[in-house]
């Protein structure tokens, strides 16, 4: 039998959340440990009871989920967080991302996209709705000057892509969301062979996550 991912849902609107619990119930490996309405009673469920995922909406009484994301994950270190919501705003997908999400996804999404989602976040992998990847180069562009030009990106950014040419078309496709095993298809290699262009990936750029190769691709696709 798989493991059981422990699931807290964060969601201020009861039905939808009532929803869920019958949706994700189906699934015999998912586990719904908590239900909160705020980031206050998320906060308090997440740190009593560490659930290995959390599905957060952005529109909560007080305080947007975006901006309880690093609580969340102060409060249950092991715990990946999912923005489950209706904003398509950029700048919410990078509040999101540079707080520590493991992913953003638009409760427009199928239910299998959904479950998917869930399981590859628990693995460690990035989870970016397709409908919000193009906005990820929008979501970490260099603010305007005073003139309103976009400023310059710094020198390092400036500079040839230390990436391989395998290693470019690998984060290309961590952008569009793809899974290991998915790649590994698309370009005909073993899924081991992902997995170690990733690693290398990782350090070469000096990042820790998918998620952190998804946004600089975005934001540096020339580069990469």
């Amino acid at each position: 039998m798989p493991p059981e991912i422990r699931i807290l849902l964060v969601d201020d609107h009861t039905l939808f959340r009532r929803g869920l619990v019958a949706l994700l119930g189906e699934e015999p490996e998912l586990r719904i440990i908590g239900e909160a309405g705020d980031a206050g009673e998320a906060l308090r469920l997440a740190a009593q009871r560490q659930p290995d995922i959390v599905l957060l909406d952005n529109h909560l009484p007080g305080v947007r989920g975006v901006d309880a994301v690093q609580s969340l994950r102060q409060a249950a270190p092991g715990a990946r967080v999912l923005m489950l919501t209706v904003s398509e705003d950029a700048a919410d997908l990078g509040a999101a991302l540079r707080a520590g999400a493991s992913g953003y996804l638009l409760k427009t999404c199928e239910a299998e996209e959904l479950v998917g989602a869930i399981h590859r976040a628990w693995r460690g992998e990035a989870v970016i709705s397709a409908d919000m990847t193009p906005k990820l180069a929008q979501a970490f562009a260099p603010p305007p000057d005073a003139a309103g030009a976009a400023a310059p990106a710094p020198a390092a950014h400036a500079a040839a892509s230390p990436l391989s040419p395998r290693e470019r078309q690998i984060a290309a496709a961590i952008v569009r969301g793809a899974s290991n095993k998915q790649i590994a298809r698309e370009l005909d290699i073993a899924e081991t062979t992902v997995k170690v262009h990733v690693q290398s990936i990782l350090r070469k750029l000096e990042l820790s996550s998918r998620v952190q190769i998804a946004v600089y691709a975005s934001a540096h696709d020339p580069a990469i």
